[in-house]
């Protein structure tokens, strides 16, 4: 998937009348937040401010804003989002609409840019079947994933904009990783699995650190972790394994990876709530 930034880019490239419509305020139940914001010229549209009868509306007057060049720069749609528009969330939302300028534009893009640097990262090692399902169901969603291999063969395929590393030690990927990072540890091989996953836990500023496997592997895991690789009961604590818990019965490499992808979003909410610890030396 194209980035936040190039998307808006390729946007910009092929129109050559935009306008913007944004979530100005927001009270109560509402579909987006206030600041979230969608592009819309004659033909096409790219984001979303949530949908439905909203939307509809916003692209309308946009629309009609764009077909009269001489007319208003700017307009203010307020909504009561109940029964009479056929959405109801219950809450009320104010949207701006403006016509895009070049200086709106560039600041528009400087915001992507920044927003993308802010994005998660998340390290995949092993490209098999799960880790090719967890880089598909990641490419979707507002993240900087990356899959690590020691086989190149293995990264074929992988999905556009997901990031491909292929290195000999893949335990390096977890000392250079920034803060905030989440390593999710599926190779071919047992012990590589044990070696990755000691590294990460190592990492008191990771997200997530998560390991494939059965409770018999996770057994096996803590005892090497406590009497050989000098782990501590405190740090095997943080290990997620299985990932994706155990509730669902389906070991369908896509369902492990839908599974995933909600835990490592949940954990990645929960860990933005809380102050960053010192990482790891």
């Amino acid at each position: 998937m194209a980035t936040t930034t190039e998307s808006l880019k390729a946007f910009f490239n092929v129109t050559d009348r935009v306008a913007l419509v944004e979530i100005a305020r927001a009270k109560g139940s509402t579909p987006r937040e206030a600041g979230a914001y969608m592009l819309v010229s004659r033909s096409a549209t790219h984001g979303t401010i949530g949908g439905g009868q909203l939307e509809f509306m916003a692209i309308d007057q946009a629309r009609q804003m764009l077909a009269a060049p001489g007319g208003p720069q700017e307009l203010m749609l307020d909504v009561a989002l109940g029964p009479e528009i056929g959405q109801c969330c219950g809450g009320r939302v104010e949207v701006l609409t403006r016509l895009v300028n070049h200086r709106l534009k560039a600041e528009l893009i400087v915001a992507a840019e920044a927003e993308e640097a802010r994005l998660p990262h998340i390290y995949i090692f092993g490209g098999g079947h799960v880790g090719q399902a967890l880089a598909n169901a990641l490419a979707l969603l507002p993240l900087k994933a990356a899959v690590v291999e020691t086989r190149a063969e293995a990264l074929a395929g992988m999905p556009q904009g997901v990031e491909t590393r292929l290195t000999s030690v893949p335990e390096e990927m977890v000392r250079s990783a920034p803060a905030g990072a989440v390593f999710v540890v599926l190779t071919h091989d047992h012990a590589l699995d044990f070696l990755i996953v000691a590294e990460a836990l190592k990492r008191k500023d990771a997200a997530y650190v998560g390991m494939i496997g059965s409770k018999t592997k996770k057994a096996a895991f803590r005892s090497w972790y406590l009497k050989v690789a000098g782990g501590s009961e405190a740090a095997y604590g943080r290990l997620v394994s299985p990932i994706g818990g155990d509730a669902v019965k389906d070991k369908r490499p896509a369902v492990i990876a839908a599974l995933a992808a909600a835990e490592i979003m949940t954990a990645l909410a929960a860990f933005q709530q809380v102050d960053l610890p010192v990482a790891a030396d």
